[in-house]
């Protein structure tokens, strides 16, 4: 009976509950936590305070001098910016302090980094239960994030270093011609098929130096008649013009120069590029300061590194086409383009005119400039900057970003004016350059003279409306409308209507 009742004790005393820890452990367990805790949080508040009151103070210390430091450089920022945005911008634009900037913010992300372990192990994780310890290296993990954004920050910073010194040039900035920045803005395809690069979209932007005002001028690459201004290299080289009927079209200009570099000055860098900017410059009657050169074949990268553009589609258009079969479609509404679709909506030719396709690589440019808002740019700087480099040429220099960065803030602040030089506002073709050039001047008064009316194809002229009743009468491009340029009578792309039921952006 004896042996019974033992074997009972040992069975009931294998089946009760583990002994609980006594309450002095419990209490000193919440205190060991918290401490471990607060060293973690204070290190995120003030980096160099946990040091302070549990551990190294030398290296406290050092750690807030240093934080201190990088605050108050912040802060005078922020101030100076209140009092002269265009000088935070210069600071910017520098190279030497990009390379400190990029420099500092890797420092800073390491020695973060360094603090935060400390703390942790200052908060002696090996005296916590065990549940508490892997709590305690999971809060570790979570603000590691911290420093690891800062260090993806100076990645950043270097990658668009690397991509300004590649894309900007020396030299000094160009003044503004009449209180205005004219920049040619040229968009060619040097993809598969292809030789060299000849520009399909050819556009200038005018842009007032003080309000930042601007209208868009675009100009079909079957221009022709073109003759050069009085005094210009293409004026010395073609003393008739450009003007051999539809073998001299505005976008061979390029491909006409480049073939014929010997017959330009000496030390002429681009001889195509100048050929198109002095035609530009003979068909509106302004003087272009500087250039920018987009290779359509990258143009993907860059609208993917954004997050994509918002473009109300009017048309359906097609993916492919022509040579391949296609391979699915735009539809119509509101839509999302990622960096395919956005390409080939811009570039798509089946089924549509030059002059739609005008419209729609107009949209896309205009969505491109009102979706790169500050918090785009800051957040996707790195990206934008590397997806750019090799796409882009420009003369700009980099003395001149921060006073174009400075007008292009006050732009994105107004609407843009667009006119386009395509039918019925003029015949590409068989044109009087002196409505091309009052067009202009009409324009440019108009934009300056109050706010910017809402994208229009053309102002409202006299010389706009002679020139759109003289094309009333050619019949409207069927569905089918190949994008080929014909002579007058049988061109099916004479009256194309108003460009602007396209797309719209945003």
């Amino acid at each position: 009976m004896g042996g019974d009742t033992g074997s009972a004790v040992l069975e009931r005393a294998g089946n009760a509950a583990p002994p609980r820890a006594p309450a002095w452990q419990a209490s000193a367990d919440r205190r060991h936590r918290r401490r471990a805790l607060t060293l973690l949080l204070m290190t995120l508040a003030v980096p160099g305070s946990a040091q302070l009151v549990a551990g190294s103070r030398a290296l406290g210390r050092g750690a807030m001098r240093v934080w201190l430091a990088v605050l108050g450089t912040l802060v005078a920022l922020a101030l100076l910016a209140l009092v002269s945005r265009s000088a935070v911008l210069w600071l910017l634009t520098r190279e030497s302090v990009l390379v400190a900037a990029q420099v500092v913010l890797v420092v800073v992300a390491v020695g973060w980094a360094v603090l935060f372990v400390d703390a942790w192990r200052l908060g002696r994780p090996d005296r916590l239960p065990q549940r508490d310890r892997r709590g305690m290296l999971g809060a570790l993990l979570a603000v590691l994030l911290v420093p690891g954004l800062i260090g993806w920050t100076g990645v950043g910073v270097g990658n668009a270093r690397g991509a300004m010194a590649a894309m900007f040039g020396g030299g000094p900035a160009a003044e503004a011609a009449e209180g205005r920045y004219n920049i040619l803005l040229l968009g060619g395809d040097s993809g598969s098929g292809r030789v060299g690069l000849r520009p399909d979209s050819i556009q200038l932007a005018s842009v007032d130096a003080r309000t930042g005002r601007a209208v868009l001028f675009g100009f079909s690459r079957e221009t022709e008649n073109i003759r050069f201004r009085e005094g210009s290299v293409m004026a010395g080289l073609m003393p008739q013009g450009w003007t051999c009927g539809d073998e001299c079209l505005l976008n061979a200009l390029y491909t006409w120069g480049s073939d014929n570099k010997d017959k330009f000055p000496a030390g002429t860098e681009d001889p195509g590029l100048l050929a198109t900017t002095e035609a530009v410059e003979a068909l509106t009657g302004l003087d272009i300061q500087y250039h920018v050169m987009v290779d359509l074949r990258g143009f993907a990268s860059v609208v993917n590194s954004v997050g994509g553009l918002d473009i109300t589609v009017q048309r359906r258009t097609p993916i492919g086409g022509g040579k391949s079969p296609i391979l699915g479609w735009i539809e119509p509404g509101r839509q999302h383009l990622d960096g395919y679709h956005a390409l080939w909506y811009a570039r798509s030719r089946v089924d549509s005119t030059n002059y739609e396709r005008m419209a729609r690589q107009r949209c896309v440019v205009t969505a491109l400039v009102k979706q790169l808002d500050p918090q785009t740019l800051l957040l996707n700087f790195g990206d934008i900057a590397k997806a750019s480099t090799g796409l882009i040429r420009t003369d700009v220099p980099q003395d001149a970003l921060a006073d174009l960065a400075e007008l292009a803030v006050k732009t994105k602040q107004e609407k843009i004016t667009s006119v386009n030089f395509v039918p019925p506002l003029i015949k590409p073709w068989d044109y009087d350059p002196e409505v091309v050039r009052s067009t202009v001047a009409a324009a440019i008064a108009t934009s300056e003279a109050g706010p910017a009316p809402s994208d229009t194809e053309a102002p409202a002229s006299g010389s706009a409306s002679t020139s759109k009743a003289s094309s009333a009468s050619t019949p409207k491009p069927s569905a089918s409308t190949p994008a080929v340029m014909e002579r007058p009578g049988t061109d099916p792309d004479a009256d194309t209507g108003d460009l602007a039921s396209v797309c719209s952006a945003g």
